[in-house]
């Protein structure tokens, strides 16, 4: 029976994991963010239709009165003078018609970028890139996976807003029909009312798409910037360096802060024993508020330790709970804590009648 064979190599680069927060982060240095075009019109045309509604009635009396001021010049001869005065009226009535209008478009359309990707400025975009003139990638862009979804959405959405509005206002034609009855007042009212009516239900349509699409423009985002594991792995070594330099670092570290962990030794006052397991070497003299560990090591590192504090005279006393005690809980150059001062100073009386000096 033949083995099966499989080379896990010939996957590595598959795009398979998600992307990590670094490559998000870059990514959205270079502009690439979820954003989604309809969520902006949906913003903006409501905003702007709800601001038009509430404008329109405070600037219609007076719209009247410019029109009543225009028709009275028809009775008096059109000169420059009058025409740059009549131009100067329209401009700032219209200034003030549409002004309101087009700051709160302006804002809206602002803040729906904004609430969509936050602040974001980025000049990533505006680099010269020679592949954007090739007509190769312009085909396949226009060709790609986006721009067909972006087809059959604007077919999609022209067809919805275009049957809502075609259906809603076709079951108004009896209206339609008899407003020739009614005053001009009357008339205007229930187009409002038709049009406000017809506006909110194109909107609840468009609402719909948004959602779907930003939805699709996440998850295109998402799949844009998967990653291979290999790429993953890349990008582990770029941030957090090679694993291997790592371990190499900090095993010098180690053999550096044993070096100089030996190196005080000699200078401790007694070295407390497991006895073969830990060894923790302690120093105290008038001048210390406490003593303080300056060498600590288990097993080949204890032997090392009491090796020197034989070369060196140094008294080594046998204590198991407290050998165990100070190396858990106190590391090299600390003091020892309050709670063992009892046990170590009994340690250090007998060290110092051993040397006579009590």
């Amino acid at each position: 029976m033949q083995e099966l064979i499989i080379n896990l190599q010939l996957f590595a680069g598959e795009k398979t994991e998600k992307a990590t927060p670094h490559r998000k982060r870059e990514a959205r240095k270079k502009g690439q963010v979820v954003k989604s075009n309809e969520v902006i019109t949906v913003v903006l045309l409501t905003l702007t239709f709800l601001v038009l509604k509430t404008w329109i009635p405070f600037v219609m009396q007076d719209f009247q009165q410019f029109f009543h001021h225009v028709f009275a010049y028809t009775k008096t001869e059109i000169t420059a003078e009058v025409a740059t005065i009549l131009v100067i009226e329209t401009l700032v009535i219209i200034a003030i018609i549409a002004g309101p209008i087009l700051l709160v478009a302006m804002v809206a359309g602002y803040a729906a970028n904004v609430l969509q990707i936050g602040f974001l400025v980025t000049s990533e975009s505006l680099k010269f890139d020679l592949n954007r003139l090739n007509p190769l990638k312009g085909l396949k862009r226009i060709f790609s996976l986006r721009a067909i979804v972006e087809l059959l959405k604007t077919i999609l959405k022209t067809c919805l807003v275009g049957f809502v509005a075609f259906y809603f206002l076709y079951q108004q034609l009896p209206q339609f029909a008899v407003m020739m009855d009614y005053t001009i007042a009357q008339s205007l009212y229930i187009m409002g009312k038709i049009t406000n009516t017809t506006v909110w239900r194109i909107l609840a349509v468009l609402i719909v798409i948004a959602i779907a699409d930003y939805a699709f423009q996440y998850y295109d985002y998402e799949k844009s910037l998967r990653m291979s594991k290999q790429e993953i792995k890349e990008e582990f070594k770029t941030i957090e360096g090679d694993p291997h330099v790592k371990a190499e670092i900090k095993a010098r570290q180690r053999q550096l802060a044993s070096r100089r962990m030996m190196q005080e030794v000699p200078e401790a006052t007694v070295v407390i024993t497991n006895p073969t397991h830990y060894a923790i070497a302690l120093k105290y003299n008038d001048s210390m508020s406490a003593p303080t560990l300056v060498a600590k090591g288990k097993d080949y590192l204890a032997q090392k330790i009491k090796e020197l504090a034989i070369e060196h005279d140094i008294v080594i006393v046998e204590n198991k709970e407290l050998a165990r005690t100070l190396y858990r809980e106190v590391e090299i150059g600390m003091p020892i804590p309050v709670e063992l001062y009892k046990a170590v100073a009994e340690v250090l009386a007998y060290v110092y009648k051993l040397k006579g000096r009590i």
